[in-house]
């Protein structure tokens, strides 16, 4: 066989493997798809390192864990489920990570890495025995709404911190911070950037708004100019394993309750944070039969399985991510394009000099942004029932005001039963949602 018939034939394989015809597109769709949602989601590899760095954990090291995260779990979403969904780490679960878990509760981030893989774990079992499918159909849409629009304030909020905009004070508790101050600036700057990219509907708006604010902070002095561009993949030794080694050198450390706490709360996001962006691609990218998922089980396997090796190679929780689908609205139908975002990922190893530029203020109009295309499903809550409002939002404004993903959870499990059952909806209650009322009622005792 020639090279140009071997080509050809490894071409058909790939065509065939990943169904181009029976899905209706084909190469350059799904290239063009994957490098469309490489170029949305991009991002992450300078936010991910900016916010767990905040733990105290090495940048350039996160950096590495990051796109490897990314990495396989693009390949597993790809090979496993053929879905057009790219992984990587999530926004929400990385800012409970290093704001919650670990500046908040106390907890060192190496034993927090613990919590990641016990619930990556966990997750992968509950998927292989279906629960997961089971409870997440016990918990209502309006609560899986608001803790989506709840983490996007949550990290809001932490961006608009981090920029300056907004600043402690003793007499409010927070109050507007001085604008004039140039890294400020900055970061109106990109914000307002980002916004006019997305506004014109340019793929990657959040990436080229973060590459235009290091650009001109760099320009005008604001941030140190880079030493390099292109270097070596900087070392994971200082995280990798760090999990698995804590586990064996403080089993009695790790298992408590604290323990406990962070890992029901990272299965709790994870949950609503994958099955929300998997609904939402697959329906623009024709996966749903009857109102459910094709390859269901497959997809859920892939995400599960990723966390645990996002765990060992010492970055947090990854899920499927809602920038897919600008990649589906390019054209993406397969897994092809997510294979295409995982070789994307692998070149960008080699970039890591970057991360110098990427300061807090550039990342900041990052965090605000994302927070904005998370709360865009406020209006699909029912706010004229009172039952389902009063816990929606307390889940939400909970997050942002008491600095934890958790508490905001945590708080609306525990007020939709009672409304519920004051409204006289009790028979409306799924037997699920009264255990997690008890889980909830005890984290709170816990707390206390």
């Amino acid at each position: 066989m020639t090279n140009a018939a071997a080509a050809t034939a490894d071409r058909d394989f790939i065509a065939r493997y990943f169904r181009l015809a029976e899905e209706g597109t084909n190469y350059r769709r799904e290239i063009i798809g994957g490098v469309t949602t490489f170029l949305a989601m991009a991002y992450i590899l300078f936010v991910n390192p900016a916010i767990l760095g905040a733990a105290g954990m090495d940048k350039p090291a996160l950096f590495t864990a990051t796109a490897l995260a990314a990495i396989v779990g693009c390949l597993l979403m790809a090979f496993i489920a053929r879905y057009p969904v790219a992984v990587a780490p999530s926004m929400g679960l990385n800012a409970f990570f290093a704001y919650t878990v670990v500046l908040g509760m106390g907890m060192s981030w190496q034993t927090a890495l613990v919590g990641v893989l016990l619930s990556g774990i966990v997750f992968v079992l509950i998927t292989l025995f279906k629960l997961r499918e089971a409870i997440l159909d016990a918990i209502p849409a309006d609560l899986k709404l608001a803790a989506a629009c709840g983490i996007g304030l949550f990290i809001a909020f932490i961006g608009f911190e981090n920029a300056g905009i907004v600043v402690a004070s003793k007499a409010t508790l927070v109050a507007l911070g001085h604008l004039s101050v140039p890294g400020t600036l900055l970061t109106l700057f990109g914000l307002a950037v980002s916004t006019a990219l997305l506004l014109r509907r340019v793929p990657g708006a959040i990436f080229f708004g973060m590459l235009a604010t290091a650009c001109l902070g760099v320009a005008t002095g604001v941030i140190a100019a880079p030493t390099g561009i292109v270097d070596q993949v900087p070392s994971l030794a200082p995280l990798f394993g760090v999990a698995i080694e804590r586990i064996v050198a403080d089993p009695a450390g790790v298992f408590s309750a604290n323990m406990l706490v962070v890992v029901l709360t990272f299965l709790f996001v994870e949950f609503f944070d994958t099955a929300g962006t998997l609904m939402a691609v697959a329906s623009k990218a024709d996966l749903l039969e009857n109102n459910k998922l094709k390859r269901a089980g497959r997809a859920l396997f892939a995400d599960s399985s990723s966390i645990v090796f996002a765990a060992i190679l010492g970055s947090s929780p990854t899920t499927a991510y809602i920038e897919s689908a600008a990649g589906v609205a390019s054209g993406a139908r397969t897994g092809l394009s997510t294979l295409v975002v995982a070789a994307l990922f692998a070149l960008a190893l080699f970039f890591s000099p970057l991360l110098a530029v990427v300061t807090a203020n550039v990342t900041a109009p990052a965090l605000i942004i994302v927070g904005v295309l998370m709360i865009s499903s406020l209006g699909e809550i029912q706010w004229t029932k009172l039952e389902i409002a009063v816990p929606a939002f307390l889940t939400m404004i909970c997050m942002p005001l008491t600095y934890s993903i958790a508490n905001g959870i945590a708080l609306g499990l525990v007020a939709y039963p009672v409304t519920m059952l004051v409204a006289w909806r009790r028979r409306e209650l799924h037997p699920m949602m009264v255990v997690l009322f008890v889980l909830c009622v005890l984290y709170f005792a816990y707390l206390a």
